[in-house]
């Protein structure tokens, strides 16, 4: 686990298509993705940046993927933390099995959160399912933190699910994928302010260049965006994450990274360190 000085990056993924098979780096203009991302190439850039730990996002919804990142964090000196994924439509029993499972496996201490690509269900309310419910019950009873992935439209459901289950800390990746390209913020904007109302949410700060123009992304354009989160969640609720490599879509780490610092440049010191390590630290228990 990492120390408590230094950039942590809260939102990364890995992936080798060859492994594990990656149907979604097939869509169109995703063809440069479509390749190994590894711990070297992780670390290196990491090192440039000067981020000091990590946390490894799930990417598939396969137990097998969280067993191999529970393995890469062991290993891993500069990946302090794993998001990974279980099935949560199994009920609270279930669940419950397979994160002590996952915790009793190698890199087992490693496990953080749990997360599931809630944007790809076509039922704007999977989240407020009973056995989702159950299954999100029995993460909260594990002391993990709940990764919600989800587009503007889902946010009402998200809402239900946070305020039905007060105890669980949940963590909003992406700003919930405001229409950046199109320039729009409404509705996005008032049902991120009603999430962010829920003490028990957090939001990373991430993603948001593969939601403007991919190829014209200006750091105005992120602005209006990055400014409402700020202001809903407030600095002590507020993340940074780099998305890596899906950013390299739109952007490389560097620029990614140096856009969410100049986003936060009307912070105070105190503010922009909790922004850039102290809040992941503290959310998703690095350090400890």
């Amino acid at each position: 686990m990492t120390g408590q000085d230094g950039v942590i990056d809260a939102h990364h993924h890995l992936w080798d298509p060859a492994h594990r098979p990656q149907p979604w780096l097939l869509e169109a203009g995703m063809a440069e993705l479509h390749r190994p991302f590894g711990t070297e190439e992780l670390a290196a850039t990491a090192a440039d940046a000067g981020v000091v730990g990590t946390v490894l996002v799930q990417v598939l919804p396969e137990l097998a993927e969280t067993v191999d990142f529970l393995a890469v964090a062991a290993r891993t000196p500069l990946v302090a933390g794993v998001v990974g994924w279980v099935d949560l439509t199994r009920g609270a029993a279930a669940v419950a099995e397979d994160l002590a499972r996952l915790r009793s496996g190698p890199g087992g201490e490693f496990l953080v959160g749990v997360r599931h690509l809630v944007q790809g269900e076509d039922d704007p309310r999977w989240l407020c399912r009973p056995e989702v419910r159950e299954g999100l019950t029995a993460v909260e009873e594990a002391g993990l933190v709940y990764d919600l992935l989800v587009l503007p439209h889902q946010l009402p459901a998200a809402v239900e699910t946070v305020r039905a289950l007060p105890g669980l800390r949940f963590v909003l990746d992406h700003l919930a994928k405001p229409p950046i390209a199109e320039g729009t913020r409404e509705p996005w904007a008032g049902l991120l302010r009603e999430l962010a109302a829920e003490p028990g949410v957090s939001c990373k700060l991430s993603g948001m260049v593969t939601e403007a123009e991919w190829s014209g992304w200006t750091v105005g354009a992120l602005r209006p965006y990055a400014e409402v989160a700020l202001a809903a969640f407030g600095p002590e609720r507020v993340l940074f994450g780099s998305d890596w490599p899906v950013c390299l879509a739109a952007a490389s780490y560097a620029d990614v990274l140096g856009a969410a610092r100049e986003l936060t440049t009307a912070l105070t010191a105190e503010e922009r360190a909790a922004v850039f390590g102290g809040n992941a630290r503290r959310l998703y228990g690095l350090g400890n």
